[in-house]
């Protein structure tokens, strides 16, 4: 952690715990400042989970003073391990348990910031749970299959199979790894999965939305912005990141802090 982040989270309360959904146990990680303003939900890509957001949710939670919540969807990092087979309903499903899981914490108008995967799971649940969700951040975010998604998880797979990739995220998911790896790259790479398409859930979304993208992102195009942009009914804003790919908060992390931080404040004037 640099000297510039430690200084943001000195007065930072982080607590990890466990909550129980239907049976399952998602490890969380709440990060209080002890503010009124609402929390920041951070919704995890496809091999994600809490430790590989880095220190950026904290010091994004610094920097706007808000409250924080990260958690390990089911089958990721230190959460419960998959007990059914994913299908082309998994991110629906995954935005009903986020409004579960905020209604159990007692937390309404959040604000969600959600990475690949995290980003479809959050319009979704913007769209179907309007009086939980005050405002939706998403970079990297699917609405539909495109070629140049299958293309590059087609990479990864061979990554997987011919790299030390497998080794390097177990680190992070012990058990779950082989469960997820098999749940992204089987599903996505699956006939059924080519016909998914949620922009029908868009024109529901009257939150403001700042949808990022990098320009280097080989798992999606620029379309995927624009389709976000152009459909949801609350204002949109597009943001492409010139030196940045798949992952912003970490290629493009200043950047990505200022300008997120900026948003949020636009979002509740009272942000300080």
């Amino acid at each position: 952690m640099s000297e510039t982040s430690n200084r943001e989270s000195r007065h930072l309360n982080i607590v990890d715990g466990e909550v129980e959904i239907d049976g399952v146990c998602l490890h969380i990680r709440k990060i209080d400042v002890n503010s009124s303003l609402p929390t920041i939900v951070f919704l995890h890509d496809s091999l994600g989970c809490i430790t590989v957001w880095r220190d950026f949710p904290e010091r994004l939670c610094a920097q706007t003073n808000r409250s924080g919540v990260v958690y390990d969807r089911q089958g990721y990092g230190k959460s419960s391990p998959f007990n059914r087979i994913r299908d082309v309903g998994y991110l629906e499903r995954e935005a009903d348990t986020l409004a579960v899981l905020l209604k159990m914490l007692g937390l309404q108008k959040v604000i969600l910031f959600g990475h690949s995967d995290g980003g479809s799971i959050a319009l979704i649940a913007a769209s179907k749970y309007p009086e939980l969700i005050a405002g939706v951040i998403t970079e990297g975010a699917h609405v539909f299959v495109e070629e140049i998604t299958l293309d590059g998880i087609k990479q990864a797979q061979k990554l997987f199979a011919h790299t030390n990739l497998r080794q390097r995220i177990q680190k992070y998911h012990g058990n779950n790894t082989d469960g997820l790896v098999s749940a992204w790259i089987d599903t996505w790479l699956s006939a059924e999965f080519r016909e998914f398409n949620m922009e029908h859930f868009l024109p529901a979304i009257k939150c403001p939305v700042l949808v990022l993208q990098g320009v280097g992102d080989k798992y999606g195009s620029e379309q995927q912005v624009d389709a976000i942009v152009s459909q949801v009914s609350g204002h949109a804003t597009k943001d492409m990141i010139e030196f940045a790919r798949h992952t912003p908060h970490k290629e493009a992390a200043e950047y990505t802090l200022k300008h997120t931080s900026a948003y949020i404040c636009q979002i509740d004037s009272t942000c300080r």
